[in-house]
Order: structure tokens, then sequence, then C-alpha cells
């Protein structure tokens, strides 16, 4: 059975992107590269929300847009599902479509793969995944800065949801890694 984890970076104030989808402010230096790799390595299969998919799939594939060629080649190869109503033709490659009956298809591909399944950004999947318990895992990347305003984690969220706090990793840089049960 699959694990299906969140991966998401956020700024000390709560955080997942400033206003205009602005990343800027993420801490992203070598020692995070070989933590994304050794992820991306380590997950058989990549869930994005739309918007989330539109953005990743015009950065990763574009050399011109970013500077990380194995990180590239990693998200490039990997195997991707966008869960979307509205994207009904991908273009990144690898990517198939999950449009309906998703808490179903969700479990069902969870009980039958073996690796572990990541949502990397994608606030709006991620709380339909904790509200539908769908969610195993918490990966929470604090990095060390207050943005003020922006789009908090779990925008929506209905319902109070406790974690258990698994592992805790200080990067140099002062970024550090929760991980949390759910």
């Amino acid at each position: 059975m699959s694990r299906l984890y969140l991966f998401m970076m956020i700024s000390l104030d709560g955080y997942i992107e400033g206003p205009n989808h602005d990343l800027s402010w993420h801490h992203v230096d070598k020692e995070f590269e070989e933590f994304a790799n050794t992820q991306l390595k380590n997950t058989s299969l990549l869930l994005f929300g739309g918007r989330t998919y539109d953005l990743m799939a015009s950065y990763w594939p574009n050399p011109q847009k970013n500077d990380d060629p194995k990180t590239a080649m990693l998200m490039n190869s990997a195997s991707k599902i966008v869960v979307s109503k509205t994207i009904k033709n991908p273009t990144w490659e690898n990517t198939k479509v999950l449009s309906n009956n998703i808490e179903e298809k969700l479990i069902k591909m969870k009980n039958n793969s073996s690796g572990d399944m990541g949502v990397f950004g994608s606030n709006i999947l991620a709380t339909y995944l904790l509200e539908n318990k769908l969610l195993d895992e918490l990966r929470i990347m604090v990095n060390p800065i207050a943005i003020g305003k922006g789009t908090s984690l779990f925008t929506g969220l209905k319902n109070h949801t406790s974690f258990i706090l698994q592992d805790t990793k200080l990067f140099k840089n002062g970024n550090i890694l929760l991980t949390y049960k759910v």
C-alpha cells in the first residue's frame, strides 16, 4: 500500500505563496536540491491540482526558466496526475488527468501501489485530501521568513485536524522540515 504525502514550503507566518503566486522568498540551495532530488527518487507518483500543474508544466520542461537540470529531469520523467475538471489534454510528459470519482480512484491507487505518492504544492487539493482522510503524512518545509500576506496552507479547511510530529530536519540555511503523521 502506498503512502500519500504532502510536501509544501511555507513562510514562518504560514503562507505557501505571496500575492500573485510569489515564491521568490523560498530558500533553495544545494542542500535543499539534494533533499528534493532524494524525495523525488523515492516517490513513484506526483499529484498536482490544476493551477500548480500549469505552473510546474510551464517551468520544469523549459530549460530557459529553470536552472536545475537534475531536478528538471526527475520532475519531467516522473509519473504525474493532475486532478482537474478543466485540463483535458495535459502537455507535460507522463501526465494523466483525474477528473471524477477522485476519492475512489485515489484509494484504489494507494491500495494497488507500493511506492510513495506525493502532492507538491496544490493547497486546494491538499485541503480536499486532508478533509477526505486520504493524506497519510505532511512534509512541511518552514522558511525562516515572514512575508506578511498571501495564501495560507489549508485555506478553506472545514474541520479541526490534529497531527503527530514524526521528525524534524534542520537545514543549514535555516529551513526546517517538519514531518507529521496525519
